[in-house]
């Protein structure tokens, strides 16, 4: 039997732990300061990541009086270290702010080995994870895409329906700012969202022009992305680089939006530790985990539950290294899946280029219109599954120079300003998410030989992209490209894969009522341990062809909620 400790007040730590020494960090209204294990300390829930899908369990089970410990293994950025409103701001992307860990190599990141890798994997180490690098884009999944092989005869259906998803969608747009237009036709019914959608910019209207002539679905594209003061986030300035972090505090990341609610509430958050191993006691359930911090010392928490939210790679590498007697191939890996099916939604672009200007530097970026004309499967195009459309700014002009490196332009010598000039304001891009097939020779596993910093095995990862999205991608770029000259476009720039893309890492421990073809059941609950749970994308049986961080953070909050009514019951007499 699991034991819980159910407060009826809040744990009063208020605090968390940083690599070792003892600090006093002051951010908004709170104060954090060291936190240091004691003998018979034991936490309700430890959480491994906090990132998106970590700060939401957190921040829930927080408020309702559980003793939450976090552990993550980097720390915290400060708004002011983006560099989004600075004139070094695309050359920064190139080191300190590159979403690649490979790129990057901050102490705090741990190599891949992307050898068999047809699109290198993208993350971010830091209090808010990926929700610091990414767009803010917040769209909901399709019903379809949960009964994929009843509709469609493709994949496996997940062991949960839209509708009970919904309910925690509609929570997750208020805690995490979300700016839409209800009524969108092709899009899943929400809930009044907590402010209106932006405001469409001078490339989305002429998108949204080009898409009228041809019949089209578009709409104003919802974003979690402040246009007022909410929940800490302050009104949209529009500089249009949301995705290497928003130095106006306008962008909901979890940094923002969760921890310091978390931690007013009692949650503790140990930065800079990096997990080595998730422990078990005697009779099989996850008892802790040992992580190092930055100077190499061994530290211990213990803990009733353990949720699992490192990201589909993260995760599934601190899995595959919790090895013993009971689980010789890694923690929760009875089935053999863990690490498998790993999925990376293949995002391609097209730029519009136009003879008039579109101040298409200007953000939310986000997105500003977005498209779901060829969602669903049609089995007319030759492929299966679809892909979702987004309006999105160009940037500057080292981007400008790109995209015409990209058309074969020779970027060299005098001419090379006006050529970016013909770009730069001219041009709008829009980007899109497609869908991939879960496949199980596509997979995260530990390298032999690569390690990280702290000399634990780094993950391998294999991503052969199949011939389903190599038709799927080519039939939505020439599609885009037909929208794009409907709009007025005078060329079209293609890319087959976006830069910088994918930082969508789904699938590798899926959900399932089966214990034999699943690592978790449609809780995220471990179906070997039971009082060990997953709460990132790893769980999703298949990928879906829109941003997933919505998806990931409604599938944690009701994990979430289901742990508090299993607290409840274990303390209510029968």
């Amino acid at each position: 039997m699991v034991l819980w400790r159910l407060r009826q007040q809040p744990c009063p730590r208020s605090a968390f732990y940083q690599g070792g020494w003892r600090v006093t960090i002051k951010r908004g209204n709170y104060e954090a300061t060291e936190w240091q294990s004691k003998p018979g300390d034991r936490a309700d829930v430890l959480v491994i990541g906090g990132g998106a899908s970590g700060a939401t369990v957190s921040k829930f089970l927080a408020h309702e009086g559980l003793h939450v410990v976090c552990l993550e293994q980097g720390t915290w950025v400060n708004t002011a270290e983006y560099t989004g409103n600075r004139r070094e701001y695309e050359l920064s992307m190139f080191g300190r702010w590159h979403k690649n860990p490979n790129a990057r190599g901050l102490p705090e990141d741990y190599p891949l080995e992307v050898s068999n890798c047809d699109i290198d994997p993208v993350m971010y180490n830091a209090v808010g994870g990926g929700s610091v690098h990414f767009g803010g884009m917040w769209p909901r999944i399709m019903p379809s895409d949960f009964r994929l092989k009843s509709t469609f005869g493709i994949g496996d259906d997940w062991p949960i329906s839209w509708e009970e998803l919904w309910p925690f969608y509609d929570l997750n747009d208020q805690d995490w700012g979300c700016a839409a237009m209800v009524g969108d036709p092709a899009f899943p019914i929400m809930g009044t969202p907590p402010m209106p959608a932006h405001p469409i910019n001078d490339y989305g209207r002429r998108f949204a022009q080009g898409m009228n002539k041809l019949g089209w679905h578009w709409w104003p594209a919802p974003n979690a992305i402040a246009n007022q003061n909410h929940h800490g986030l302050v009104p949209c300035v529009r500089y249009g680089t949301c995705e290497s972090g928003c130095p106006n505090g306008s962008k909901a990341s979890a940094d923002i939006t969760h921890w310091p609610y978390a931690i007013r509430d009692g949650a503790t958050l140990v930065t800079r530790a990096r997990v080595r191993e998730i422990t078990i006691d005697s009779q099989g359930l996850a008892s802790g985990a040992i992580f190092l911090d930055v100077e190499g010392n061994e530290h211990q928490v213990e803990a009733d539950v353990v949720v699992m939210a490192a990201n589909g790679i993260g995760t599934a590498r601190l899995l595959l290294m919790s090895t013993s007697n009971r689980f010789p191939q890694g923690l929760a890996n009875s089935s053999g899946l863990v690490g498998r099916r790993l999925m990376l939604n293949p995002c391609p672009m097209v730029i519009g280029v136009y003879d008039e200007p579109l101040h298409s530097w200007m953000g939310p970026a986000g997105q500003n219109v977005h498209s779901f004309e060829f969602y669903e499967t049609d089995e007319s195009r030759g492929h299966a599954l679809g892909g979702s459309w987004m309006t999105m700014p160009t940037g500057g002009p080292y981007a400008a120079a790109e995209i015409l490196a990209q058309d074969g332009d020779d970027i060299h010598g005098p001419g090379l300003l006006d050529k970016v000039g013909e770009i730069m304001g001219y041009s709008q891009l829009v980007a899109m998410v497609t869908a991939d097939l879960p496949h199980e020779d596509n997979r995260v596993e530990l390298d032999s030989t690569l390690t990280d910093s702290s000399g634990l095995p780094a993950p391998r990862v294999t991503y052969k992209q199949d011939a389903n999205s190599d038709a799927l991608i080519d039939w939505h770029i020439d599609k885009v490209g037909e929208a794009l000259y409907a709009s007025g476009a005078s060329r079209v720039i293609n890319f087959p894969a976006m830069p910088d893309q994918p930082g969508h890492l789904l699938g590798t421990a899926r959900m399932g009522n089966d214990p034999g073809t699943s690592v978790v059941d449609k809780y995220g609950r471990s179906h070997d341990v039971p009082n060990l749970y997953v709460v990132d994308g790893s769980v999703f049986v298949t990928s879906c062809a829109i941003s997933p961080t919505g998806t990931i953070t409604a599938l944690a909050l009701r994990t979430a909620h289901h742990l508090l009514q299993n607290a409840i019951d274990q303390l209510t007499p029968d």
